[in-house]
């Protein structure tokens, strides 16, 4: 109590004299922040970042383009989808906490419907929703501070139906907010990542014809009544990662090393979704998305509330091809929901061994 008594005089005195104490932690003033424009790349890529802020707060320019087009789902299988920069999902957008993101979100004359973006990172109503909306043939900028470090889900959120409608066909994506000093683990020790992939899982709900084959339609607008009534259903036709069917399966498969530590980013921006990686584990996960939260450990699989994202962080121990998928095991083999990971590096007989072939036991 003598200590605030003291503390108090001493803000009377400063202010009677003209002087004022000095205050920690000033807004910054974005007009006198150094500016930063960031790349995007395609999915499951991430842009050119720094895992630990190198400099102060910056201002992260980024670029996203509607763009409303047919995209193939599964063999002659396609979807009217609207996107952001061409990809379902949108790219991921990597900045630090405290740095501002600037986006420009352009909404072409070729459009046939009006589009804006919902940051789930962003503080304020609608989440930028309500500042960002553009008509075709038009574009606007905002800008919004990261406050909060962990990985968010964005998405298109125009009014009513709208919203899941846009969203179910591809408009959605990922910002991560990285600590400015780095990931930490359970531990609070810095942790680093090799390598790091962003997989946004899609469900589609694909209309059909009365002799049960998929529709193919002009536009997103003559695709929309139809698709609505499947929606309505609750029950998708194809859940997906990264836009189709096989995105990363196969000879699209991801590619590691044994002894890297890769760092998996998933989102599901409208249903629940459980990950698994067969043969490995979540070394780390950051449950919920938030990096300001320390990490659970050695997870089988971990789980994506629908309208968020993930990130969890495995050392790789085996070579191999590896399966990650939704463990909803009917959604991951019947709808979709895979990857292949594809993994060199020296077999570990400790780790794993067949004691004997197959054999007859007859």
């Amino acid at each position: 109590m003598k200590n605030k008594i003291q503390n108090i005089l001493i803000i009377i005195v400063l202010v009677i004299s003209g002087c004022t104490p000095s205050i920690s932690h000033k807004p910054l003033k974005p007009d006198r922040i150094k500016r930063v424009t960031q790349e995007l790349v395609f999915p499951p890529f991430l842009p050119i970042h720094q895992q630990v802020a190198n400099s102060p707060p910056k201002i992260i320019e980024v670029r996203l383009v509607v763009e409303e087009k047919e995209i193939q789902v599964s063999g002659d299988v396609t979807i009217q989808a609207m996107t952001f920069n061409g990809s379902v999902p949108g790219p991921i957008i990597v900045v630090h906490q405290g740095d501002y993101v600037e986006l420009t979100l352009v909404n072409p004359e070729t459009s046939l419907h009006m589009h804006n973006i919902d940051f789930h990172a962003a503080t304020g109503a609608l989440g930028g929703g309500s500042i960002s909306k553009v008509k075709p043939g038009e574009e606007v900028t905002i800008r919004f501070k990261a406050t909060k470090a962990g990985v968010f889900v964005y998405h298109c959120a125009p009014f009513g139906t709208m919203i899941p409608y846009h969203v179910v066909t591809g408009m959605n994506g990922v910002i991560m907010v990285l600590p400015r000093e780095g990931l930490k683990d359970n531990q609070g020790d810095p942790i680093h990542y090799d390598k790091a992939f962003y997989i946004g899982e899609q469900d589609y709900y694909l209309p059909r014809d009365d002799e049960g084959q998929f529709k193919r339609f002009s536009s997103v607008v003559d695709a929309m009544p139809d698709t609505l009534n499947v929606m309505q259903t609750l029950t998708p036709s194809h859940i997906v990662f990264n836009g189709k069917v096989g995105a990363l399966t196969g000879n699209n498969a991801l590619h590691a090393n044994v002894g890297e530590k890769v760092l998996f980013i998933h989102s599901q921006a409208n249903r629940d979704s459980r990950p698994h990686l067969i043969g490995g584990h979540g070394d780390l996960v950051w449950e919920g998305g938030s990096f300001s939260d320390r990490p659970v450990t050695n997870r089988e699989t971990w789980f994506i509330p629908g309208g968020s994202a993930v990130a969890a962080l495995y050392e790789f121990k085996q070579p191999g091809t590896y399966v990650y998928l939704n463990h909803s095991l009917i959604e991951a083999v019947l709808f979709g929901a895979m990857l292949h990971i594809k993994v060199d590096g020296e077999w570990d007989d400790d780790l794993q061994k067949q004691i004997t072939a197959p054999h007859a036991i007859y």
